[in-house]
């Protein structure tokens, strides 16, 4: 059960205030070299109709076969969300027509999905966290794809993507605001990329969600849900959700009442609009695929799986706090991506954890988004910026030129600890020098030494001034120390 309902999750209309339910479906490709039930490759990016086989284009007397990498990927899916694996599960033929679904049905899963009941431990801002809990996961084939834009007077379809592998995971309607459904798609995301299972990029359309969105006054039963159609990008689904939770509060308060039905958001006019009434499973007709036999494995085969999955998200954060002493918000941006996490722990390695992880947040991650890269592309690698916090943890650079070093080896590589010899950067420890830097700035303003003696917090002007005589390189703690002396200062 989540928490009691929060006031800043409502949403006021002119008669009160609404709380949002919100459900996702969420459509994964799976991560395999080849489609669910065709040897044909999945890769991305061919030219229209090149990936196809007869299974795909569905002629006449090609039969199935069940790609076992994607039954694997399934059961992998369903163990990293701690959900009930089913060792017998059942095709069913989804009939519906449509241009780009040339068989006339969908091999879906109905009644009886490979993954049962599970869950997604989601974490919010202000260290709030809910759970939200998987109804299902089952497995089916994708359908083509229609191009509408190639010509003024006809579509074409594109089969390549017809029969790859999706995972479809529904969630229970445990989502109450659009903030909470984003955080949901983006942990589901990296928990699918940490296994392998689908590499979670939305621009490619191998992760696409349909937002089930009702509302309702606090405490009243579920309203009548609107299914928002294959949503690409997880600020779209905020947008979505907010969107058509107003409209459906709107025509409420007017006297009218929400009709159950399909509809598809329209960035750019910032609008839901219907695509058509919501079909129940008995328009589908579901009844078993007649050529392919139920899908059944033993424990052994889910042991085997079990046994290889990596660290999760989750067991990761737990383990980062515990072992490095971050902060739960600090190990939760460090655990976002498997590669950020591995780069930590490598910058990590043997070192004072939480300077490792500011270093790795705020420089390395800061420099990255401004620059629109990820952590692949990154210049500056983890030995290199490992070497950085070694140079500041023996005190040779101080933190001011240690960003200085991470600049230049980011702008033009190198070793660390050769460019702060070659480059005259190691820091001043030498008291003397400090103190002749500091005798001249005490000699050339003595109106602010009678300021400092009677208000302590003026020693801040006299370390910058400091500092700045040294270059920066003069250590900050002797720094401190010779001037307290000097000025009398406790």
């Amino acid at each position: 059960m989540n928490a009691p309902v929060n006031p800043k999750k409502l949403i006021k209309g002119a008669l009160g205030d609404w709380e949002v339910v919100i459900g996702m479906e969420i459509h994964a490709q799976v991560t395999s070299r080849s489609k669910l039930f065709s040897g044909a490759p999945t890769a991305f990016g061919a030219e229209p109709n090149d990936n196809v086989s007869l299974v795909d284009a569905a002629m006449p007397g090609m039969l199935p076969v069940i790609n076992r990498e994607c039954v694997a990927q399934a059961v992998r899916t369903g163990l990293g969300l701690k959900a009930q694996i089913n060792h017998r599960s059942v095709f069913d033929r989804k009939n519906y027509f449509y241009p780009d679904l040339p068989q006339g049905y969908q091999i879906s899963q109905y009644k009886s999905p490979i993954v049962g009941e599970g869950e997604v431990l989601v974490d919010l801002p202000e260290g709030e966290s809910i759970r939200v809990g998987i109804e299902r996961l089952h497995l089916e084939q994708d359908a083509g794809k229609s191009l509408h834009d190639q010509s003024p007077t006809m579509s074409f379809v594109d089969l390549n993507r017809s029969g790859v592998a999706l995972m479809e995971i529904v969630s229970k309607p445990d989502l109450r605001s659009s903030e909470e459904a984003k955080a949901y798609v983006t942990k589901l995301r990296t928990i699918l990329r940490y296994l392998g299972t689908c590499d979670g990029d939305m621009e490619k359309g191998n992760l696409r969600a349909d937002v089930n969105v009702s509302v309702r006054k606090v405490g009243d039963p579920f309203g009548t849900r609107c299914e928002i159609k294959n949503v690409n990008s997880i600020r779209f689904i905020g947008q979505a959700i907010e969107v058509e939770a107003r409209r459906q509060i709107a025509i409420i308060e007017d006297g009218g009442t929400i009709e159950q039905e399909t509809r598809l958001f329209d960035p750019n006019k910032g609008e839901t609009r219907s695509m058509r009434s919501k079909e129940e499973a008995h328009d589908y007709r579901y009844f078993p695929d007649p050529d392919l036999l139920p899908l059944e494995f033993d424990q052994a085969f889910v042991d085997r799986l079990a046994a290889d999955l990596p660290e999760l998200p989750d067991a990761k954060k737990a383990r980062f706090i515990a072992e490095y002493g971050l902060s739960p918000y600090d190990a939760t941006v460090l655990v976002a991506e498997r590669a950020s996490a591995d780069y930590f722990e490598a910058v990590a390695k043997g070192r004072d954890g939480k300077i490792a992880a500011n270093w790795v947040i705020n420089e390395l991650f800061g420099r990255l988004n401004k620059e629109g890269k990820g952590i692949e592309d990154s210049p500056v690698s983890a030995a290199q910026l490992g070497a950085v916090v070694d140079l500041i943890g023996d005190g040779t650079i101080s933190g001011k030129i240690a960003k200085d070093v991470f600049e230049i080896v980011w702008s033009e590589g190198g070793d660390p600890r050769q460019i702060v010899e070659s480059r005259g950067l190691r820091q001043v420890t030498d008291t003397g020098a400090i103190e002749a830097a500091i005798d001249q700035i005490i000699a050339a303003n003595p109106d602010k030494v009678e300021q400092a003696k009677a208000k302590p917090t003026l020693l801040g002007w006299f370390v910058g001034q400091t500092m700045k005589a040294t270059g920066g390189k003069a250590n900050p703690a002797a720094v401190n120390a010779l001037l307290k002396a000097k000025l009398g200062i406790e």
